[in-house]
């Protein structure tokens, strides 16, 4: 039987600045952040969500000439290209170890996200953008999330999230996201099926595609090859996308999730719906971290992400790359609901 939920989708305010989390300062979120700011002179308007003393350590190793600015609110930002606006949501009153996971990083990784999703709620933001956080440093500060997605869904409010992973040649929605392999066979079922399924349409609609094409990949090998591999395709894949077809959503499938992706890089498809974590990463991933960007979907403000973590083997060399957080940036500043898209599906 097909489910009806309401359904929204998420856009930046263009007449408001983004707001970029510092991520975990142990690794190389504050890094790439600087190298942001110091590579993004008159562009959108946006401020950091952090700590002050890791933020101004961070710009002094990447420029000693560069500087920023403890802000009280975002009403006093002042997007000036030669100093960074800084809104503390923690206040160290030393550096936290570098390179290694730390309670203390982890609890003001936290507490950074924690205020943005505040100011995005608010609409003093037009939208976030995340640095990397190091999920079991926030276990140690006593956070128990698998990662970014949990913590902006259960704080935002919003009921159905779903992880889109982007760069220029490939989009990828996930059917389950941050568990063991062994929950994601039951959590795929009708209902997650339908919510990343819509969640794929919207997505893809909100970065300008007007009729996205959504691609199902099968759970089993040969998406179960008739029934001889599994039946979970014929149980509860297909009939899902048979119900999402009748909403009037471009989709079908399942196809097999060896070729899948390699079709719709090569364009008969915008946009393709994974079952399960890696099956929908490894491909986005193994085309490269530069450009890759993970946005959520279903959240009522926009967020995206660099698709890498806080990479604690290089963290404090000044070598990080900080090319995914700029596409994460641009993404950021580009997604948009169609003027068309009223977001309901009861």
């Amino acid at each position: 039987m097909c489910d009806k939920v309401d359904m929204f989708t998420s856009m930046t305010d263009h007449a408001r600045p983004l707001a970029v989390t510092m991520g975990d300062p142990s690794g190389i979120g504050p890094e790439i952040v600087a190298k942001l700011f110091l590579s993004r002179a008159r562009r959108h308007p946006w401020v950091v969500i952090g700590d002050p003393l890791v933020m101004r350590h961070a710009l002094a190793v990447m420029s000693p000439l560069a500087s920023s600015r403890q802000i009280s609110s975002i009403a006093d930002a002042r997007f000036d290209d030669s100093v960074l606006d800084v809104l503390p949501s923690s206040g160290l009153s030393a550096l936290p170890p570098v390179g290694r996971v730390s309670a203390q990083s982890g609890d003001a990784a936290y507490h950074a996200i924690l205020t943005a999703i505040g100011l995005a709620k608010t609409g003093e933001i037009g939208g976030i953008v995340t640095a990397p956080i190091h999920k079991e440093a926030l276990a140690s500060a006593g956070w128990n999330y698998p990662g970014h997605t949990e913590i902006l869904a259960e704080h935002s409010g919003a009921s159905q999230v779903a992880m889109m992973l982007a760069n220029d040649e490939i989009r990828v929605v996930l059917v389950t996201i941050h568990c063991s392999l062994r929950d994601a066979l039951h959590r795929a079922d009708h209902s997650a099926q339908m919510k990343a399924i819509r969640l794929a349409h919207e997505g893809a609609r909100s970065l300008g595609i007007a009729k996205p094409r959504v691609a199902v990949a099968g759970l089993n090998p040969h998406a179960g090859e008739g029934g001889l591999f599994g039946d979970e395709e014929a149980r509860i894949i297909a009939p899902a996308i048979a119900c999402a077809r009748a909403e009037g959503i471009d989709v079908s499938g399942p196809w097999p999730g060896d070729t899948v992706f390699m079709q719709a890089r090569r364009g008969q498809y915008d946009v393709v719906v994974a079952q399960y974590h890696d099956q929908g990463l490894i491909p986005v991933k193994y085309m490269g971290l530069a450009h890759g960007v993970n946005i959520t979907l279903g959240l009522p403000f926009v967020r995206t992400s660099p698709d890498h973590g806080t990479a604690f083997d290089i963290a404090g060399r000044g070598i990080a790359d900080p090319s995914s957080l700029a596409t994460a940036f641009d993404y950021a500043n580009r997604f948009q609901i169609p003027r068309d898209c009223k977001g309901d599906w009861s």
